[in-house]
């Protein structure tokens, strides 16, 4: 994902971790656009499977992150499958360097996963223009990531993460 927006600020600090994240494809969903109990906040990412967006829950008074379906392949019944398929795979993790998934919602024709709306940078982000990160951080966030494979490799269901890069690992701003 790239980077669009400044994420909103939580009220609740988190514990230090770095959670994995998924790929994004640009839609352009406007800040303030309701989707079912969600209101837009801002696009904070894109790419090939999606965007993401910060949104506020009204119902559960809480801010998340949803990913929306690409239009094109929504209209993939197989692609559409998939996307339902990994959401389910995705809710069945519970580990702390792993993004929560609280839904997939539809409102019209848009298909979405409702998640934890992690603050940080990514960690493509945080070594921009080369910028050394600390050897002791360094292996902090390794091994954080490296856990949250073996999580998600050794559950029952065997997820194996295909899009692990730098702009897909969030780092929180307690590490």
């Amino acid at each position: 994902w790239e980077p669009a927006a400044e994420i909103p600020k939580r009220s609740a600090p988190l514990a230090p971790r770095t959670v994995l994240r998924g790929e994004g494809s640009l839609r352009m969903i406007s800040a303030g656009t309701k989707l079912g109990t969600y209101e837009v906040r801002a696009l904070i990412g894109a790419g090939g499977m999606g965007e993401v967006y910060a949104a506020h829950d009204s119902k559960l008074g809480r801010d998340v992150a949803i990913k929306v379906l690409p239009e094109q392949f929504a209209r993939d019944p197989e692609r559409l499958a998939r996307f339902q398929r990994e959401a389910k795979l995705l809710a069945a993790l519970n580990h702390p360097n792993i993004a929560a998934i609280y839904g997939l919602e539809q409102s019209g024709d848009t298909h979405y996963l409702v998640m934890e709306l992690v603050p940080g940078d990514t960690l493509r982000e945080r070594v921009v223009g080369e910028r050394a990160v600390p050897i002791e951080e360094a292996l902090t966030i390794a091994k954080q990531i490296a856990e949250a494979l073996e999580a998600a490799h050794n559950s029952e269901k065997g997820i194996i993460h295909r899009d692990l890069k730098p702009a897909n690992v969030k780092v929180t701003p307690e590490g």
